[in-house]
């Protein structure tokens, strides 16, 4: 994966370029994200199971974090981590065309593993036999022939105090821009909150359906799932790219 810095000038904020983190960041990157989802039902749907004797959020937060660190480390290792502000303030990860984090060996080289002890059985149970099969089958089912070739974004997240900086929109065009560019290539995302639908619709996501985790729970979860066609500038306008588009090299 290139680590060519990307810098970006749509405001004056110090640190507001996009770079590319590898494996020595993972510990920040996680701290962003688990501070960024710490109050979002589906990042906690693993951890507030009726086995869990009854721990608070805050209890649960140094195992929130742990998971985090697994997964930003699974995509140091297979994706693509992308940073912006002086502290990582804000964080997203992709996976590009034909990468998971799901694979056994990336289980194992991340330390996702080791979440088989530190899960409760209904934990586990939701996390391994539902949370990452269903989320899997969804992106397939929802890209169909167009799956081999999608960026899926899997966690966007900035902390509360840098928000409203445009740091959202900046981690999510380091992508979307350079592969419109280069011949285009479908984006996908679930959206764990309702209140984000409108923002990534300004990006060109478009919501195609949702997806519900523990239907039959006492506290179902709802995703959106989106989005964002193939497309590619021509002159200063997007078009739509019929299947098979140039994708952006990894």
């Amino acid at each position: 994966m290139s680590t060519t810095t990307v810098t970006l000038t749509a405001n004056t904020y110090a640190h507001d370029e996009v770079r590319i983190l590898g494996i020595e960041d993972y510990k920040s990157a996680a701290r962003t994200l688990a501070d960024a989802f710490f109050k979002d039902d589906v990042a906690f749907y693993c951890l507030e199971t009726p086995d869990n004797g009854g721990m608070t959020r805050e209890e649960l937060y140094p195992l929130h974090l742990e998971i985090l660190e697994y997964i930003v480390a699974a995509h140091c290792y297979n994706g693509l981590v992308l940073s912006i502000g002086e502290n990582n303030e804000g964080i997203a990860l992709w996976m590009p065309p034909g990468k998971n984090m799901d694979d056994w060996f990336t289980i194992f080289r991340s330390g996702m593993w080791r979440l088989w002890w530190k899960l409760t059985k209904e934990g586990k149970k939701r996390y391994f036999e539902e949370f990452l099969d269903v989320l899997h089958q969804t992106k397939v089912n929802a890209m169909g022939d167009q799956d081999k070739d999608a960026w899926y974004l899997v966690y966007l997240g900035v902390t509360p105090g840098a928000r409203g900086r445009g740091y959202a929109r900046k981690l999510i065009e380091f992508v979307t821009s350079k592969i419109d560019l280069e011949g285009g290539a479908p984006c996908y995302l679930e959206s764990s909150h309702i209140n984000n639908v409108p923002m990534y619709q300004r990006f060109g996501f478009v919501k195609k359906n949702c997806v519900v985790l523990g239907r039959d729970s006492e506290k179902p979860v709802p995703l959106d799932i989106m989005i964002r066609p193939a497309m590619k500038l021509v002159g200063e306008k997007l078009v739509p790219v019929p299947m098979g588009g140039r994708r952006l090299a990894d």
